[in-house]
């Protein structure tokens, strides 16, 4: 931060090129939220956790045979990896209350696919995850557990899907949908019942590099060739409509009833809005 003559402030970005450590291609980055580390995953076996100055912090030798895909946890706690070998690998990246780094610690795994998993993502809170794998099916798992206690994260739900490297998979920040891309389509689910709800295909002319959710689970965005698509997650409001439906059934305070009939009519006004538009 640099302060002006007037008094206000202005952030001024300078290069810095960190020290060559990965004896193969980078192939993910990852910056976690907290501010405190930096993530680089390579094609080999090995993960570098960095401070922002470029010193290493410590390195993980995933054992995958190769990484196929990792990244940072949105809550900036847990890094995880998948590649080669059936399953995914989650460390957590532990600091001393005083910011200082101490270690990196294993956290969990996710097994249950029968072959590589090409892809995962983390819910907003990292409670929720999913997966994506060669054996043709995506998994949503509860990683809400205490893990430290020896407790595996519990499988909610298992779909299908007829996919190929290269493939990415992401779930909303809510956990109530979620997109898979396969070469230049995508293919969007519902976390309940493991529907498939929307298909855009051929959406790039090339393959479809990155997938997200923004923040609010309002929209999907994929990129891969020169163009970046925005779609909206009609999935997920329909999702909403049916979970408020069945919590306002169970509801006996009025204005618990009023919040949820609210969230109701916002979301079927969203899609009433959506659809209208594209007509």
């Amino acid at each position: 931060m640099t302060k002006k003559e007037d008094g206000t402030f202005a952030y001024v970005g300078g290069p810095e090129d960190f020290p060559k450590q990965h004896k193969a291609p980078v192939i993910n980055i990852g910056v976690a939220d907290t501010g405190k580390f930096i993530m680089t995953a390579s094609s080999d076996t090995t993960i570098l956790i960095w401070d922002l100055k470029g010193e290493v912090l410590a390195s993980i030798n995933t054992n995958q045979m190769n990484n196929a895909f990792a990244a940072v946890s949105p809550c900036g706690r847990f890094v995880a990896s998948c590649g080669f070998t059936p399953d995914v690998k989650v460390w957590e990246v532990c600091f001393s209350k005083s910011g200082d780094f101490r270690e990196v610690a294993r956290a969990f795994e996710l097994k249950g696919h029968t072959a590589g998993v090409y892809s995962f993502s983390f819910s907003n809170d990292s409670r929720r995850m999913a997966t994506v794998s060669k054996d043709s099916t995506w998994k949503l798992w509860d990683t809400d557990v205490e893990y430290k206690k020896q407790q595996d994260p519990y499988l909610l739900l298992t779909g299908k899907c007829d996919v190929a490297e290269p493939c990415r998979i992401a779930l909303s920040p809510d956990a109530r949908a979620l997109a898979i891309s396969c070469s230049t389509s995508i293919f969007v689910y519902n976390t309940r019942e493991g529907k498939e709800e929307e298909r855009f295909e051929n959406v790039h002319g090339e393959h479809i590099t990155d997938l997200a959710f923004d923040v609010n689970s309002r929209f999907l965005v994929s990129c891969g060739d020169r163009a970046i698509r925005v779609f909206h997650n009609t999935a997920g409001y329909r999702a909403v409509v049916e979970e408020m439906k069945v919590l306002l059934k169970k509801a006996t305070n009025e204005s618990t009833k009023q919040r949820l009939q609210q969230q109701i009519t916002d979301a079927q006004n969203s899609l009433e809005s959506i659809y209208s538009k594209s007509k």
